[in-house]
């Protein structure tokens, strides 16, 4: 899978550990990340991409709000909850 913006990912390593996010730029081996609650779309957080695991869902970052980005997000983690930890 090729690794994009807007692809979604988890985090599997670090204090937003299980936290679903958007890919907002790729450098190197790291990915800014947002998920428009604590890391807004204006100040991502740089994370090694080995810490993360992509989901095959990419979503388009044109006009995309902080808010939108928080109700496209639920989605996953309200998933994740009604299954079970993976």
């Amino acid at each position: 899978m090729e690794i994009r913006e807007g692809a979604i990912a988890r985090a599997c390593a670090g204090r937003d550990k299980d936290g679903f996010f958007v890919v907002t730029k790729i450098i190197g081996n790291y990915a800014f990340i947002a998920d428009g609650r604590r890391r807004k779309l204006e100040f991502p957080k740089r994370k090694s991409l080995k810490h993360l695991r992509f989901t095959n869902n990419v979503i388009d970052l044109n006009g995309i709000t902080d808010k939108k980005l928080r109700n496209v997000l639920s989605v996953y983690s309200d998933t994740v909850t009604d299954m079970g930890r993976y």
